[in-house]
Protein backbone atom coordinates (compact mmCIF):
# COMPACT_ATOMS: atom_id res chain seq x y z
CA UNK A 1 0.00 0.00 0.00
CA UNK A 2 2.76 2.45 0.98
CA UNK A 3 4.71 1.59 -2.17
CA UNK A 4 1.65 2.28 -4.30
CA UNK A 5 1.13 5.64 -2.60
CA UNK A 6 4.76 6.67 -3.10
CA UNK A 7 4.65 5.64 -6.77
CA UNK A 8 1.45 7.62 -7.34
CA UNK A 9 2.89 10.72 -5.72
CA UNK A 10 6.01 10.45 -7.86
CA UNK A 11 3.85 10.22 -10.98
CA UNK A 12 1.95 13.32 -9.89
CA UNK A 13 5.19 15.21 -9.36
CA UNK A 14 6.56 14.21 -12.76
CA UNK A 15 3.27 15.16 -14.39
CA UNK A 16 3.51 18.51 -12.64
CA UNK A 17 7.00 19.03 -14.08
CA UNK A 18 5.76 18.20 -17.58
CA UNK A 19 2.83 20.62 -17.25
CA UNK A 20 5.22 23.29 -15.96
CA UNK A 21 7.46 22.90 -19.00
CA UNK A 22 4.48 23.05 -21.38
CA UNK A 23 3.11 26.18 -19.71
CA UNK A 24 6.57 27.77 -19.77
CA UNK A 25 6.72 27.30 -23.55
CA UNK A 26 3.09 28.29 -24.14
CA UNK A 27 3.53 32.03 -24.75
CA UNK A 28 5.97 31.41 -27.59
CA UNK A 29 3.12 29.83 -29.52
CA UNK A 30 0.76 32.73 -28.79
CA UNK A 31 1.48 35.95 -30.62
CA UNK A 32 -1.62 37.91 -29.60
CA UNK A 33 -0.92 40.21 -26.63
CA UNK A 34 -4.49 39.96 -25.33
CA UNK A 35 -4.37 36.17 -25.26
CA UNK A 36 -1.01 36.29 -23.49
CA UNK A 37 -2.59 38.52 -20.85
CA UNK A 38 -5.47 36.08 -20.56
CA UNK A 39 -3.00 33.26 -19.87
CA UNK A 40 -1.32 35.38 -17.19
CA UNK A 41 -4.63 35.90 -15.38
CA UNK A 42 -5.50 32.22 -15.73
CA UNK A 43 -2.22 31.23 -14.07
CA UNK A 44 -2.80 33.75 -11.29
CA UNK A 45 -6.25 32.40 -10.52
CA UNK A 46 -5.01 28.83 -10.74
CA UNK A 47 -2.61 29.69 -7.92
CA UNK A 48 -5.22 31.62 -5.95
CA UNK A 49 -7.76 28.82 -6.25
CA UNK A 50 -5.18 26.25 -5.21
CA UNK A 51 -4.48 28.43 -2.17
CA UNK A 52 -8.21 28.42 -1.37
CA UNK A 53 -8.28 24.66 -2.00
CA UNK A 54 -5.80 24.09 0.84
CA UNK A 55 -8.44 25.30 3.28
CA UNK A 56 -11.68 24.63 1.43
CA UNK A 57 -10.70 21.43 -0.37
CA UNK A 58 -8.29 19.52 1.85
CA UNK A 59 -9.53 20.76 5.22
CA UNK A 60 -13.15 21.15 4.12
CA UNK A 61 -13.66 24.66 5.57
CA UNK A 62 -15.53 26.58 2.89
CA UNK A 63 -14.42 30.22 2.99
CA UNK A 64 -16.28 33.02 1.22
CA UNK A 65 -13.92 35.73 2.42
CA UNK A 66 -10.61 35.06 0.71
CA UNK A 67 -10.75 38.47 -0.98
CA UNK A 68 -9.78 39.85 2.45
CA UNK A 69 -6.41 38.03 2.32
CA UNK A 70 -5.97 38.94 -1.34
CA UNK A 71 -6.56 42.61 -0.51
CA UNK A 72 -4.23 42.55 2.50
CA UNK A 73 -1.44 41.19 0.31
CA UNK A 74 -2.10 43.75 -2.42
CA UNK A 75 -2.31 46.76 -0.09
CA UNK A 76 0.65 45.74 2.10
CA UNK A 77 3.00 45.30 -0.85
CA UNK A 78 1.75 48.47 -2.54
CA UNK A 79 1.99 50.68 0.56
CA UNK A 80 5.47 49.40 1.41
CA UNK A 81 6.58 50.27 -2.12
CA UNK A 82 4.85 53.64 -2.56
CA UNK A 83 5.59 55.00 0.94
CA UNK A 84 8.79 53.30 2.06
CA UNK A 85 10.37 52.31 -1.24
CA UNK A 86 10.53 48.63 -0.30
CA UNK A 87 10.71 46.37 -3.34
CA UNK A 88 7.49 44.50 -4.15
CA UNK A 89 9.65 41.40 -4.46
CA UNK A 90 10.08 41.67 -0.68
CA UNK A 91 6.75 43.34 -0.06
CA UNK A 92 4.79 40.40 -1.41
CA UNK A 93 6.21 38.15 1.33
CA UNK A 94 5.32 40.76 3.94
CA UNK A 95 1.83 40.89 2.45
CA UNK A 96 1.61 37.10 2.47
CA UNK A 97 2.73 36.93 6.09
CA UNK A 98 0.22 39.57 7.18
CA UNK A 99 -2.55 37.86 5.20
CA UNK A 100 -1.70 34.53 6.81
CA UNK A 101 -1.82 36.14 10.25
CA UNK A 102 -5.18 37.71 9.40
CA UNK A 103 -6.52 34.31 8.33
CA UNK A 104 -5.32 32.89 11.64
CA UNK A 105 -7.10 35.67 13.55
CA UNK A 106 -10.30 35.18 11.57
CA UNK A 107 -10.14 31.48 12.32
CA UNK A 108 -9.79 31.94 16.07
CA UNK A 109 -13.49 32.79 16.57
CA UNK A 110 -14.92 31.46 13.32
CA UNK A 111 -13.65 27.89 13.70
CA UNK A 112 -15.75 27.67 16.83
CA UNK A 113 -18.68 27.63 14.40
CA UNK A 114 -19.69 24.58 12.38
CA UNK A 115 -20.85 23.81 8.88
CA UNK A 116 -22.33 26.65 6.85
CA UNK A 117 -22.04 29.09 9.78
CA UNK A 118 -18.29 29.32 9.16
CA UNK A 119 -18.87 30.22 5.50
CA UNK A 120 -21.40 32.90 6.48
CA UNK A 121 -18.99 34.33 9.07
CA UNK A 122 -16.17 34.66 6.53
CA UNK A 123 -18.59 36.29 4.10
CA UNK A 124 -19.63 38.91 6.68
CA UNK A 125 -16.04 39.62 7.74
CA UNK A 126 -15.00 40.08 4.11
CA UNK A 127 -17.86 42.51 3.47
CA UNK A 128 -16.98 44.50 6.59
CA UNK A 129 -13.33 44.72 5.48
CA UNK A 130 -14.35 45.99 2.03
CA UNK A 131 -16.56 48.67 3.61
CA UNK A 132 -13.78 49.72 5.97
CA UNK A 133 -11.23 49.97 3.16
CA UNK A 134 -13.58 52.10 1.04
CA UNK A 135 -13.69 54.68 3.84
CA UNK A 136 -10.14 54.47 5.23
CA UNK A 137 -8.11 57.52 4.22
CA UNK A 138 -4.81 55.89 5.22
CA UNK A 139 -5.08 53.59 2.18
CA UNK A 140 -6.63 56.32 0.01
CA UNK A 141 -10.14 54.93 0.57
CA UNK A 142 -12.25 54.36 -2.54
CA UNK A 143 -9.92 56.42 -4.75
CA UNK A 144 -7.39 53.62 -4.79
CA UNK A 145 -3.62 53.71 -5.24
CA UNK A 146 -1.71 53.98 -8.50
CA UNK A 147 1.62 52.16 -8.38
CA UNK A 148 4.40 54.37 -9.79
CA UNK A 149 6.44 53.00 -12.66
CA UNK A 150 10.19 53.68 -12.54
CA UNK A 151 11.21 51.55 -15.48
CA UNK A 152 11.38 47.84 -16.25
CA UNK A 153 12.66 46.01 -13.19
CA UNK A 154 12.58 42.46 -11.86
CA UNK A 155 13.31 43.78 -8.36
CA UNK A 156 10.15 45.89 -8.51
CA UNK A 157 8.19 43.40 -10.61
CA UNK A 158 7.54 46.25 -13.03
CA UNK A 159 6.96 45.36 -16.67
CA UNK A 160 4.68 47.81 -18.45
CA UNK A 161 5.67 47.08 -22.04
CA UNK A 162 6.21 43.31 -21.92
CA UNK A 163 3.74 40.63 -20.83
CA UNK A 164 6.18 37.72 -21.02
CA UNK A 165 7.94 38.43 -17.68
CA UNK A 166 4.59 38.39 -15.88
CA UNK A 167 3.80 35.06 -17.50
CA UNK A 168 6.77 33.53 -15.72
CA UNK A 169 6.05 35.39 -12.48
CA UNK A 170 2.50 34.04 -12.36
CA UNK A 171 3.62 30.59 -13.53
CA UNK A 172 6.17 30.48 -10.72
CA UNK A 173 3.44 31.49 -8.25
CA UNK A 174 0.97 28.86 -9.51
CA UNK A 175 3.69 26.19 -9.55
CA UNK A 176 4.80 27.06 -6.01
CA UNK A 177 1.27 26.81 -4.59
CA UNK A 178 0.72 23.55 -6.50
CA UNK A 179 3.93 22.16 -5.01
CA UNK A 180 2.86 23.23 -1.52
CA UNK A 181 -0.45 21.40 -2.06
CA UNK A 182 1.47 18.34 -3.29
CA UNK A 183 3.61 18.38 -0.15
CA UNK A 184 0.53 18.79 2.03
CA UNK A 185 -1.22 15.83 0.41
CA UNK A 186 1.48 13.44 1.55
CA UNK A 187 2.22 15.08 4.89
CA UNK A 188 0.95 14.38 8.38
CA UNK A 189 -1.03 17.62 8.30
CA UNK A 190 -2.59 16.61 4.99
CA UNK A 191 -3.92 13.39 6.47
CA UNK A 192 -5.16 15.32 9.51
CA UNK A 193 -7.02 17.82 7.32
CA UNK A 194 -8.67 15.17 5.19
CA UNK A 195 -9.75 13.37 8.36
CA UNK A 196 -11.27 16.61 9.68
CA UNK A 197 -13.05 17.14 6.37
CA UNK A 198 -14.49 13.62 6.17
CA UNK A 199 -15.57 13.09 9.77
CA UNK A 200 -14.75 15.41 12.65
CA UNK A 201 -15.87 12.98 15.35
CA UNK A 202 -13.80 10.13 13.89
CA UNK A 203 -10.78 12.40 13.47
CA UNK A 204 -11.03 13.53 17.09
CA UNK A 205 -11.28 9.93 18.27
CA UNK A 206 -8.02 9.20 16.43
CA UNK A 207 -6.24 11.98 18.29
CA UNK A 208 -6.37 14.71 15.64
CA UNK A 209 -6.33 18.21 17.14
CA UNK A 210 -9.25 19.70 15.22
CA UNK A 211 -8.92 23.38 16.12
CA UNK A 212 -5.13 23.72 15.56
CA UNK A 213 -5.45 21.79 12.29
CA UNK A 214 -8.01 24.24 10.95
CA UNK A 215 -5.96 27.25 12.07
CA UNK A 216 -2.84 25.91 10.34
CA UNK A 217 -4.76 25.34 7.09
CA UNK A 218 -6.24 28.83 7.26
CA UNK A 219 -2.86 30.49 7.86
CA UNK A 220 -1.19 28.71 4.94
CA UNK A 221 -4.14 29.37 2.65
CA UNK A 222 -4.32 33.04 3.63
CA UNK A 223 -0.58 33.59 3.18
CA UNK A 224 -0.60 32.02 -0.28
CA UNK A 225 -3.59 34.17 -1.26
CA UNK A 226 -1.89 37.32 0.03
CA UNK A 227 1.17 36.70 -2.15
CA UNK A 228 -1.16 36.36 -5.14
CA UNK A 229 -2.78 39.69 -4.24
CA UNK A 230 0.61 41.42 -4.19
CA UNK A 231 1.48 40.00 -7.62
CA UNK A 232 -1.88 41.12 -9.00
CA UNK A 233 -1.26 44.67 -7.76
CA UNK A 234 2.05 44.83 -9.63
CA UNK A 235 0.50 43.35 -12.75
CA UNK A 236 -2.41 45.80 -12.89
CA UNK A 237 -0.56 48.84 -11.54
CA UNK A 238 -3.59 50.09 -9.60
CA UNK A 239 -5.61 48.83 -6.65
CA UNK A 240 -8.79 49.90 -4.92
CA UNK A 241 -11.33 48.17 -2.65
CA UNK A 242 -13.51 47.13 -5.60
CA UNK A 243 -10.68 45.29 -7.36
CA UNK A 244 -9.09 43.65 -4.31
CA UNK A 245 -11.73 43.18 -1.60
CA UNK A 246 -15.04 42.70 -3.39
CA UNK A 247 -17.25 39.70 -2.60
CA UNK A 248 -17.26 38.66 -6.26
CA UNK A 249 -13.48 38.18 -6.01
CA UNK A 250 -13.91 35.71 -3.15
CA UNK A 251 -16.33 33.76 -5.33
CA UNK A 252 -13.99 33.91 -8.33
CA UNK A 253 -11.11 32.58 -6.22
CA UNK A 254 -13.14 29.60 -5.00
CA UNK A 255 -14.98 28.69 -8.22
CA UNK A 256 -12.08 27.19 -10.22
CA UNK A 257 -11.43 24.63 -7.47
CA UNK A 258 -15.14 23.85 -7.16
CA UNK A 259 -15.63 23.47 -10.91
CA UNK A 260 -12.31 21.71 -11.50
CA UNK A 261 -12.48 19.34 -8.56
CA UNK A 262 -12.38 20.37 -4.94
CA UNK A 263 -9.69 18.74 -2.81
CA UNK A 264 -7.55 17.72 -5.81
CA UNK A 265 -4.18 18.82 -7.12
CA UNK A 266 -5.36 19.52 -10.65
CA UNK A 267 -8.88 20.81 -10.07
CA UNK A 268 -7.94 24.49 -9.54
CA UNK A 269 -5.82 24.60 -12.71
CA UNK A 270 -8.47 22.91 -14.84
CA UNK A 271 -11.21 25.09 -13.40
CA UNK A 272 -9.21 28.27 -13.97
CA UNK A 273 -8.43 27.21 -17.56
CA UNK A 274 -12.18 27.12 -18.23
CA UNK A 275 -13.66 29.85 -16.04
CA UNK A 276 -11.16 32.70 -16.37
CA UNK A 277 -11.18 32.77 -20.21
CA UNK A 278 -14.99 32.58 -20.15
CA UNK A 279 -15.19 35.53 -17.77
CA UNK A 280 -12.59 37.68 -19.51
CA UNK A 281 -13.79 36.97 -23.05
CA UNK A 282 -17.44 37.64 -22.16
CA UNK A 283 -16.47 41.06 -20.83
CA UNK A 284 -14.21 41.79 -23.83
CA UNK A 285 -16.86 40.78 -26.37
CA UNK A 286 -19.91 42.31 -24.73
CA UNK A 287 -18.39 45.25 -22.85
CA UNK A 288 -20.65 46.90 -20.29
CA UNK A 289 -23.55 44.75 -21.50
CA UNK A 290 -21.76 41.73 -20.02
CA UNK A 291 -22.56 42.68 -16.43
CA UNK A 292 -23.69 39.50 -14.70
CA UNK A 293 -23.43 37.29 -17.79
CA UNK A 294 -20.19 35.72 -16.59
CA UNK A 295 -21.88 34.79 -13.32
CA UNK A 296 -24.77 33.28 -15.27
CA UNK A 297 -22.27 31.20 -17.22
CA UNK A 298 -20.59 30.09 -13.98
CA UNK A 299 -23.95 29.09 -12.58
CA UNK A 300 -24.83 27.12 -15.69
CA UNK A 301 -21.44 25.37 -15.65
CA UNK A 302 -21.73 24.48 -11.98
CA UNK A 303 -25.26 23.14 -12.38
CA UNK A 304 -24.25 21.09 -15.43
CA UNK A 305 -21.22 19.66 -13.62
CA UNK A 306 -23.22 18.96 -10.48
CA UNK A 307 -25.54 16.81 -12.56
CA UNK A 308 -23.03 15.21 -14.93
CA UNK A 309 -19.72 15.24 -13.04
CA UNK A 310 -20.14 15.89 -9.31
CA UNK A 311 -16.38 15.44 -8.76
CA UNK A 312 -15.57 18.24 -11.22
CA UNK A 313 -13.52 18.46 -14.40
CA UNK A 314 -10.84 16.15 -13.00
CA UNK A 315 -13.26 13.24 -13.36
CA UNK A 316 -12.97 13.53 -17.15
CA UNK A 317 -9.32 12.57 -16.80
CA UNK A 318 -9.89 9.91 -14.14
CA UNK A 319 -7.82 11.95 -11.69
CA UNK A 320 -8.12 10.86 -8.09
CA UNK A 321 -10.21 13.18 -5.97
CA UNK A 322 -10.10 13.41 -2.21
CA UNK A 323 -13.14 11.85 -0.61
CA UNK A 324 -15.73 14.36 0.52
CA UNK A 325 -16.27 17.87 -0.72
CA UNK A 326 -17.01 19.80 2.37
CA UNK A 327 -16.22 19.51 6.00
CA UNK A 328 -18.27 19.50 9.13
CA UNK A 329 -17.43 21.18 12.34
Amino acid sequence: MRGTLVARRRRELWLGIVVLVVLAALPFGVGNAYLRGLIVLTLLYAGLSQAWNILGGYCGQISLGHALYFGIGAYTSTLLFTRLGISPLLGMFAGGGLAGFAAFLVGLPCFRLSGHYYAIATLVIGMMAALLAANWDFINAAQGITIPFHGESWANLAFRTAILPFHYVMLAYAALIWFVAWLIEGSRWGFFWRAVKDDVAAARSLGVSIYPSKLAAAAISGAATGIGGALYAQYIGFIDPDSTLDLSLSVLIALPAVVGGIGTLWGPLLGAAVLIPVQQLSVAWLGSAAGGIDLMVYGALIMALALARPEGLVSFFHIRASRGATGHG
